[in-house]
């Protein structure tokens, strides 16, 4: 049997809830910003314990407003080095210069020595990214920091729905959270994002922006340079319906992670990406470290082969300050993010995962790290 890197999950029961919400939306004429896209809000505000919360177009859109509503136009931003293209492109389309900083090894995010290297006098914001749904334990030490210098921290909360460190919710530790909801996502709408704030007043600007910048949403008075973001009525009960598997979603992915964690534990060079304490991950990915050396595309290529068992994209291959994109934006070598970003995998982690796919997934590992690390 094949084991895929992920798998979309909608029991039949889910299916027919959102087929009954978009027949409900194609009838009433309700396409977009409708009561579907209230619901959700709120459920997904509910969930995180948040206040405020705007649905978007994408994660990406959801991060590129949040960073125009904090003001990082003709300013810098930190962001770490190993996140995806779009933290930094959001950054760009915001107006911003994007200043990559080192992370941790230990959690692949930024600490506070790193973000205060990257400071400057143009610092507008910080962007925080919890990779594979982990929150650093160093969070509010890098918040303090941003509430000392009087610069915004926006988290990049792509992958940690329903992600938590000791007890409070990604999204609720910077003064916007962005998510997305990209059908590889343990919670997906198929396209789509959401902002979770605190703030009134960013609530109030994110949906201006969303909506073509303009001042209320039956009139063509346009007060911003806003965007086409708006989420679709569909696209939000798709992501309303998923969003009540969510628990159950998580304890299946915390349960295949602490059986791959048994199980390799007893293999040298190989390190997980630990769940720190406090931290409650939904464990979006199962990062492993191999040991330096070791030819990843063999590894990889070596489990697709001879066990069928397929691995997902890092996180991420290629350091973002070594992409063509921001070479002119590059400022010397970057060493903890460029060794993590081209030595680690990602294990296969499904929200429905059977005990027979973990078992595939545990003997090609331990098989494949006989052969090649002996």
């Amino acid at each position: 049997m094949a084991v895929f890197p992920a798998r979309v999950v909608f029991s039949e029961g889910d299916r027919a809830a959102v087929a009954a919400a978009v027949t409900e939306s194609l009838t009433t004429g309700a396409l977009t910003l409708g009561p579907h896209t209230a619901r959700f809000e709120a459920a997904f505000a509910a969930v995180h314990e948040a206040s405020h919360a705007v649905a978007v177009a994408s994660g990406t859109a959801a991060l590129e407003i949040a960073l125009r509503c904090v003001g990082v136009a003709g300013r810098e931003v930190v962001v770490p080095a190993n996140t995806f293209y779009a933290t930094a492109a959001a950054v760009v389309h915001a107006g911003g210069t994007p200043v990559f900083a080192d992370v941790e090894a230990a959690t692949f995010a930024l600490g506070p020595e790193s973000v205060e290297a990257a400071l400057s006098a143009d610092t507008a914001a910080v962007v925080l990214v919890h990779i594979g749904g982990l929150i650093t334990p160093r969070v509010d030490e890098l918040r303090q920091l941003c509430e000392s210098r009087g610069i915004a921290l926006v988290e990049d909360a792509a992958h940690a729905h329903g992600c938590s460190y000791r007890g409070r919710p990604a999204g609720s530790f910077g003064v916007a959270g962005a998510f997305s909801f990209y059908p590889t996502k343990v919670v997906t709408s198929g396209e789509g994002g959401m902002i979770l704030t605190e703030s009134e007043e960013l609530r109030d600007e994110a949906r201006i922006h969303r909506d073509q910048g303009k001042g209320t949403f039956g009139a063509n008075l346009h007060v911003r340079h806003g965007s086409s973001w708006r989420l679709s009525e569909p696209n939000a009960a798709v992501g309303e319906v998923h969003l009540r598997r969510l628990k159950e979603f998580v304890e299946v992915r915390r349960s295949v992670a602490q059986r791959y964690t048994a199980a390799l534990a007893g293999l040298d060079g190989l390190e997980p990406l630990a769940e720190p304490p406090g931290c409650r991950s939904n464990f979006y990915k199962y990062v492993l470290l191999l040991p330096p050396g070791v030819d990843r595309a063999r590894f990889k290529g070596t489990l697709r082969e001879r066990f069928d068992v397929r691995l997902a994209g890092e996180v991420y291959e290629l350091p973002l300050h070594r992409q063509p994109v921001f070479a002119g934006l590059a400022h010397g070598p970057l060493p903890v993010a460029e060794d993590v970003c081209a030595r680690h995998v990602c294990l296969p982690v499904h929200s429905d995962m059977t005990d027979d796919e973990v078992d595939q997934v545990i003997t090609a590992v331990t098989a494949v790290h006989a052969e090649l690390v002996g």
